[in-house]
């Protein structure tokens, strides 16, 4: 298991190693790295949790999807594509759960990143979001350049995201729906094809919005 994966793993676990973790608050995922901080005139460490770094995106409408799209908002990013014949359709149920309960809240936005942009277009992201009935501004299907995309899933959101000959429908990627506060750190990692870890979603959403009120 990788160091980061191990990580957030424990955390999700209950444990207390790469994650700050209250009784009211949901933990903060990720291998923090220690900075020195002056507090009164004394130099301190203080541990610096990793964040989500800018991106640059095109959604269902050919509109571009930055930062900014999420700035004071928290968001649910996961990653699929239209034509994947195994968990995708399973994961897309679910994450209509999410929307629904949360399509009106102007703080919450999803994300679903393609993984084969060559194939979904706008064009075909905005079919596939009429398909399932999805309207608004709230859930964005994002395509761009497939490298970044990669990279973002992988090194960022922690996830699998990648081309793989072998796998159904050519591609392989995590079933994750993952969870990003208003400071751009992972606050949880949730089962997508499960209607359990589509629940706790639901209810972590909810826990995350009341520390920010």
């Amino acid at each position: 298991m990788q160091p980061i994966r191990r990580i957030i793993w424990i955390c999700l676990m209950g444990g207390l190693v790469g994650c700050t973790l209250s009784a009211e608050k949901l933990p903060v995922l990720g291998e923090p790295q220690t900075v020195k901080k002056l507090v009164d005139g004394k130099e301190v460490d203080e541990l610096v949790y990793p964040t989500i770094p800018d991106f640059s995106f095109t959604n269902q409408d050919g509109k571009a999807v930055t930062q900014k799209e999420v700035e004071g908002k928290i968001y649910i990013a996961d990653f699929f594509f239209v034509t994947c014949p195994t968990i995708c359709p399973i994961m897309k149920k679910n994450m209509l759960e999410v929307y629904k309960a949360y399509k009106d809240s102007p703080d919450v936005r999803i994300i679903s990143h393609t993984i084969d942009p060559e194939h979904d277009t706008p064009a075909v992201l905005k079919q596939y979001a009429q398909d399932i009935g999805v309207t608004g501004d709230t859930w964005q299907f994002v395509t761009g350049d497939r490298d970044k995309i990669y990279e973002i899933g992988e090194r960022h959101y922690l996830v699998t995201a990648q081309a793989d000959s072998t796998a159904p429908g050519g591609y392989i990627h995590s079933g994750a729906f993952v969870l990003v506060d208003k400071e751009k750190h992972i606050r949880g990692m949730y089962d997508g094809t499960t209607e359990e870890g589509t629940k706790k979603l639901i209810n972590d959403v909810r826990t995350l919005l009341a520390e920010y009120e």
